[in-house]
């Protein structure tokens, strides 16, 4: 352990700054004909009081390659929106992210998916579309439906063969999806010193270069509060993929690792920091301060609230399913019809 993790106690931080938090869910219901795919995402605010911004649609989605890939954008969506609203309107201090940041510029776009021919390269006033919408907060719904009609009215018009076709198109939906997921985080990014990433898993081995990841190995060999070696990323450098949209932007950008325990014999916590902190600064310390002030058994308090809100469970689904009477058959009852 010796240079690779640091016992030290830390304070909770007396600053007066408000916080907000944020997690989304999904599940997937699948069914002869089609999949039930619920969708919900969260942010919590805490600034003296508690506020929340919520999102949810239920999608009615054909068997398709990649579903269980792009239900996951379309929850990144909800989740990033209701982040940039909470951070643009409420203007608060510090948001919590669940998960990695780096994690999903890593995996911008599923390995062995194929990518529209016809889109590869949008144009300015393509992104521009997008744009817009993405910063009218007034609504939180998926932006890339209406601008996928929009661009291809404009090229070809509503009324050809090929427009049906690029509709139920889901190659194009997978595509456009992860373009508009790429445009919001660039959104939140531009806010970067007030998001603070936090994993309660990761599969990073940078500390050990072992086989199993350096959370795991640390919450095993290691009790009390602490910190470990502070681990610096550039995105162009762990990314090979190029992005399809402002590739000089998000390969630009630095991310500061470290892992940190907040309570003796509680679990290690990755925190992700999306810019450049020198290992020496008195920023590291300030931040875990401002994560353990309203943290509970060494977790932050929101994430936790915001998770156990939006968790979509198979009972609450097949809540759903009644309130939407939809019922389930099975092969048989099929083949009897």
């Amino acid at each position: 352990m010796e240079g690779k993790w640091f016992d030290k106690p830390f304070a909770k931080s007396k600053k007066e700054f408000s916080i907000a938090a944020g997690d989304g869910s999904f599940n997937i219901k699948k069914f002869l004909m089609f999949n039930y795919c619920p969708v919900s995402a969260e942010a919590l605010i805490y600034d003296g009081g508690l506020k929340n911004i919520e999102q949810s649609e239920i999608f009615e989605m054909d068997h398709i390659p990649f579903l269980r890939e792009l239900i996951p954008n379309y929850m990144a969506i909800f989740e990033l929106k209701c982040c940039l609203k909470a951070i643009n309107e409420y203007d608060v201090d510090y948001y919590l992210f669940d998960g990695s940041i780096l994690g999903d510029l890593q995996n911008h776009y599923p390995k062995g998916a194929k990518q529209p021919s016809d889109m590869k390269n949008l144009s300015p006033g393509e992104l521009k579309l997008f744009e817009d919408d993405i910063n009218d907060l007034s609504s939180l719904d998926l932006s890339f439906p209406n601008v996928k009609r929009r661009i291809y009215a404009h090229v070809s018009g509503e009324g050809s063969d090929h427009f049906r076709d690029y509709e139920r198109d889901d190659v194009y939906n997978l595509y456009l999806s992860s373009i508009e997921k790429l445009l919001v985080l660039k959104e939140v990014l531009k806010k970067n010193k007030k998001i603070i990433s936090i994993s309660k898993t990761s599969s990073n081995n940078d500390l050990f270069h072992s086989k199993a990841p350096d959370i795991g190995i640390l919450d095993q060999l290691t009790e009390k509060q602490g910190i470990s070696r502070i681990i610096h990323k550039k995105v162009k450098d762990s990314t090979a993929v190029p992005f399809p949209i402002y590739n000089d932007f998000f390969n630009e950008l630095w991310f500061t690792i470290f892992y940190v325990r907040l309570k003796e014999n509680k679990n290690v916590l990755k925190v992700e920091l999306p810019y450049y902190v020198e290992e020496d600064d008195d920023m590291i310390t300030e931040i875990i301060e401002i994560i353990k002030r309203d943290s509970a058994e060494g977790y932050p308090y929101l994430l936790n609230k915001a998770h156990n809100d939006v968790v979509i469970t198979n009972k609450h689904v097949d809540e759903l399913l009644k309130i939407s009477r939809i019922y389930e058959t099975t092969n048989r009852e099929q083949l009897k019809k």
